[in-house]
């Protein structure tokens, strides 16, 4: 799955109602929470490993997975901010269909729409590289203590 799109294909974002766009944002919302727990808990798995590990090549391994972590943490906090102004505007948009500036809103959702997207992509991948990496440390380290053993 390349794509992430919580709604129906084609021309959807240009035709919706507000209220439909509005509906979509709470799964935007809702979804990006649930990121942020997830990245919460690879964090843990990260500082609960982290203490156990003794050579300096995989020390720095795990700091650059904590790193990215970081980031794509900063950028789930900062998609949040972005959906519930964006879900603000929308709820004005409900309450009054012939709001000026509507096809600013459509843009903005579409856009919104791509960032998430884009977010979710770079979600999945640094979680796949967080288990590897830490499945690749966690043995490396048990072997290396078994043969000191």
């Amino acid at each position: 799955m390349d794509d992430y799109r919580n709604r129906p294909k084609g021309t959807f974002n240009q035709q919706a109602k507000a209220a439909e766009l509005y509906a979509l944002t709470q799964y935007w919302k809702s979804d990006l929470e649930f990121y942020k727990k997830d990245l919460g808990f690879l964090s843990e798995l990260i500082d609960n490993y982290f203490i156990w590990i003794a050579e300096k090549e995989h020390i720095d391994m795990v700091r650059d997975i904590e790193i990215g972590l970081l980031e794509i943490r900063k950028q789930c906090v900062d998609l949040l901010e972005k959906v519930t102004k964006h879900r603000q505007r929308l709820g004005k948009w409900v309450t009054d269909e012939n709001l000026e500036g509507s096809r600013l809103i459509r843009a903005e959702h579409e856009h919104l729409e791509d960032e998430i997207a884009g977010f979710v992509k770079a979600f999945r991948k640094q979680r796949k590289e967080t288990f590897r990496i830490t499945e690749y440390v966690v043995d490396i380290e048990k072997l290396s203590g078994y043969l000191k053993s």
